[in-house]
């Protein structure tokens, strides 16, 4: 501890160093960038800066600084692309062929294991969190016709260091919403069919869990994204396998809400059933969209030769 604590004094500036324009400058620039040294998100700078803004805050607070030196910089984030690329989302023909293919991976049912799980992120647009905690009880799977999730937990990977548990899956709240809060994602036929198969097949987990490995732990995303990466070279052809084409598990959920918003679902019903914001829902999914220019072209001509 006491190493710890001398190397946060050494590393750390000093509080009057911050009325220094330069050294303020400086952190928000190391704001914009991840550890690896890549640009960070939109939204992360955004929630990093409204931090560092709090902390100098209450600096002023306790009198420790006069003013807060970020109301004297003209600071603007560097762009950083949120929209989701069209050429990552997939149509329900190639979703089929890639749901069949993970079924042949690997041996004792490596990949068979996982054909729900991944299903779900399609056809519910779960995060690979959510999925991963999906209970039974969470699920109303009736004989026929649409069925529904509840969706109140979610068990994102992350590193153990990171943790209070010291679990690589800490259960956690949903994503942007209160610890309690929970989403009644409905889900079609098909979604139904394929949850009842699997959890005839492989059973449900000490705890209530629908998937699991083999031991009854929690799916960690090495092992399902090594799945997933195979099932690409079985369904896709070479072409496909090296162009952006449903190249991450998660890019299941944005083809599940670019079909969504092209069925023309109306957007607040989609961003309910994603767990988005609806801005944050129709910046991320503009280019998504198929079909709307020739739409508004339509609009603009009738309007011209009224």
């Amino acid at each position: 501890m006491a190493r710890a604590v001398h190397w946060l004094e050494s590393a750390s500036l000093a509080l009057t160093d911050l009325n220094d324009a330069k050294a303020v400058r400086l952190a928000l620039d190391a704001l914009a960038l991840r550890l690896d040294g890549q640009a960070a998100s939109a939204n992360s700078v955004r929630r990093k800066r409204a931090v560092l803004h709090h902390v100098l805050e209450y600096a002023v607070e306790l009198e420790e600084l006069p003013s807060n030196p970020l109301h004297k910089i003209k600071w603007t984030p560097p762009k950083t692309t949120e929209t989701v690329d069209p050429r990552m989302v997939i149509n329900p023909r190639q979703a089929e062929e890639l749901l069949t293919a993970v079924s042949y991976v690997g041996k004792r049912g490596r990949g068979r294991r996982l054909v729900a799980l991944f299903a779900c992120m399609y056809y519910a647009a779960l995060r690979p969190g959510e999925a991963v905690a999906l209970r039974e009880q969470d699920c109303n799977l009736p004989a026929t016709g649409w069925g529904r999730l509840l969706v109140d937990v979610s068990r994102p990977e992350v590193k153990t260091k990171w943790t209070d548990s010291g679990d690589a899956h800490e259960q956690r709240g949903l994503k942007h919403r209160g610890r309690d809060d929970v989403r009644p994602v409905p889900i079609p036929p098909a979604l139904v069919k394929i949850l009842r198969q699997h959890i005839k097949e492989f059973g449900i987990g000490s705890d209530g869990r629908i998937f699991h490995s083999e031991r009854g732990g929690v799916i960690a995303s090495t092992a399902y994204t090594e799945v997933w990466q195979e099932a690409r070279t079985l369904a896709f052809t070479p072409a496909q396998v090296a162009s952006p084409l449903a190249r991450r598990p998660y890019d299941l959920r944005h083809a599940a809400v670019s079909l969504w918003l092209n069925a023309g679902v109306p957007a607040p019903d989609v961003a309910e059933r994603a767990g988005h914001g609806v801005d944050v829902l129709l910046r991320v999914y503009a280019k998504c969209v198929d079909g709307q220019q020739e739409i508004a072209n339509r609009r603009i001509d009738d309007a011209l030769a009224a």
